[in-house]
């Protein structure tokens, strides 16, 4: 039989896998009689580990959710991937960046050595999209009461923006990250339409509306929806502009580097590109950066980006060389 301290440190780890755990199960992997695990179960409790007793055929035990936050124990891989968590955290945006890398020092510093090497060796820099200036933060508490309005499909009031603005009410949908930024999905119900708001402009009202049955969101997805949105389609998740082209280079050169587009070998060194942008310039722009021969296959308005591009960078040429003389 394990040694006590060994034997509630695995209890206790059996406890946080599984919701309920039967008694005579738990004797039987710890290989232990009924009687030992219920001593065991009293001094987890002692050291402010809230765990329930539930009736039943079987009888058993539950690690219960209590009133502190008690110890608690991971394995190898449950610590790393926190550490992990923690350390793209430290560049969310959600307003937490100093309490992560304290929560972060906290886990590395209770760690056995194997694991602090395998952390120390995994430093993770959290890149965010380039930016004119600095993300807002948003204040955790705000994140918090917008996540428990969607959980309990509660009416939303809120002010959004600068102070003075007339108050909003919305049914929230999804909360989410998207580019550095959080944002609410919700139905305005002033407006009869979807919006997306920028969760650092909100500033939530007490108390919170009546429920409501959620809708379904237009794409099938929020990111399908905050897709379509952000490329400025409304209701769907395609670009506003598509076209088609034909490249002087092989498959394989060419889809490692290519998104969401479509990519087909039509011939030996030769492509189909399927591709969309936000504007008919930005995707000419896009396709002319492969090295390759282009054909376009359609439609007009593409032929004609790539022409005005063409001009553009022809008085570009021409104004650099008459700079330098050439």
């Amino acid at each position: 039989m394990p040694k006590t301290s060994a034997r509630l440190l695995a209890l206790l780890s059996l406890l946080q896998t599984r919701r309920d755990w039967p008694g005579a199960l738990l004797a039987e992997r710890l290989d232990v009689s009924a009687r030992t695990v219920r001593r065991d179960v009293d001094r987890l409790r002692e050291l402010g580990y809230p765990i329930v007793t539930f009736k039943g055929p079987e009888g058993g035990y539950r690690l219960d959710a209590g009133s502190e936050l008690p110890p608690l124990l991971f394995d190898d891989e449950q610590a790393v991937a926190l550490a992990i968590a923690l350390q793209v955290a430290t560049a969310g945006g959600a307003g937490i960046a100093e309490a992560a890398a304290r929560a972060l020092n906290t886990v590395r510093q209770v760690m056995p050595a194997r694991l602090r090497h395998r952390i120390d060796t995994l430093q993770i820099t959290a890149v965010e999209r380039p930016a004119l200036r600095p993300e807002p933060q948003v204040d955790t508490g705000v994140l918090v009461t917008l996540s428990a309005a969607v959980h309990a499909c509660e009416v939303l009031r809120f002010d959004y923006g600068p102070s003075g603005a007339a108050p909003r009410r919305a049914e929230p949908h999804h909360l989410v990250t998207w580019g550095g930024r959080w944002y609410l999905v919700a139905w305005d119900l002033d407006r009869e339409d979807w919006r997306t708001f920028r969760a650092d402009r909100i500033t939530p009202r007490t108390p919170a509306g009546p429920r409501f049955t959620p809708r379904e969101l237009p794409g099938g997805t929020v990111t399908a929806f905050l897709t379509a949105r952000f490329r400025g389609s409304e209701h769907s998740g395609g670009w506003p502009c598509t076209g088609e082209v034909i490249l002087g280079l092989p498959a394989a050169a060419v889809s490692p580097y290519v998104r969401d587009g479509v990519v087909e070998e039509v011939g030996p060194g030769r492509c189909r590109l399927v591709l969309g942008s936000w504007s008919w310039t930005g995707l000419a722009a896009a396709v002319g950066r492969f090295d390759a021969d282009i054909e376009v296959v359609g439609p007009a308005e593409l032929t004609d980006a790539f022409a005005h591009l063409a001009r553009r960078y022809a008085d570009a040429a021409a104004t650099c060389c008459d700079a330098t003389g050439g």
